[in-house]
């Protein structure tokens, strides 16, 4: 079976037989498959009435467990945002009922972002939503394959999340 990428790595072959393109091989797959996880995640949100950023602070608050908060740094932590986009996402959050802000008891001058009844059904709907869809785009890969692919792009992507700051 032919794909795109298999023509454009022939393509580039053809000329400029000097470079070696292999690893467009790897990653230009890797790229294009990262388009299609993209529409398949903002599709399932926006069946939720969810942005993929909503759906991020949402889970992050889902996966802590009960009772269902965190503080913002554990946020930004989890999210990758700065101070200022976090606290801009958690006000728009709050303003939809989606979370709330309480005071922190162990800290008086911070808070902590709770998750509403509202924000933990709407963030475990969309998680389904977006399992099916996950589960669609591998379909052609049997479990063995997928434990597999898992492995190598775990060998490829921890160093990235290793890195400090």
């Amino acid at each position: 079976m032919e794909d795109e990428v298999d023509r454009l790595v022939a393509a580039w072959r053809r000329e400029r037989p000097d470079l070696d393109v292999e690893p467009l091989e790897v990653l230009s797959r890797v790229s294009r498959l990262a388009r299609h996880l993209d529409r398949a995640r903002r599709l399932a949100f926006s069946e939720h009435q969810l942005e993929p950023w909503e759906f991020d602070v949402l889970t992050a608050l889902r996966r802590a467990g009960t009772p269902y908060q965190l503080s913002p740094g554990q946020l930004l932590t989890q999210t990758l945002v700065t101070s200022g986009t976090m606290t801009n996402r958690i006000d728009r959050l709050a303003k939809k009922g989606l979370v709330e802000r309480l005071p922190d008891p162990s800290d008086r001058r911070g808070v902590l972002v709770r998750l509403t009844d509202e924000g933990r059904d709407r963030a475990d709907q969309a998680l389904a939503g977006l399992l099916a869809q996950e589960r669609a785009i591998l379909a052609e890969l049997s479990r063995a394959q997928r434990s597999e692919l898992a492995a190598l792009l775990r060998q490829l992507t921890a160093p990235f999340d290793n890195i400090p700051g």
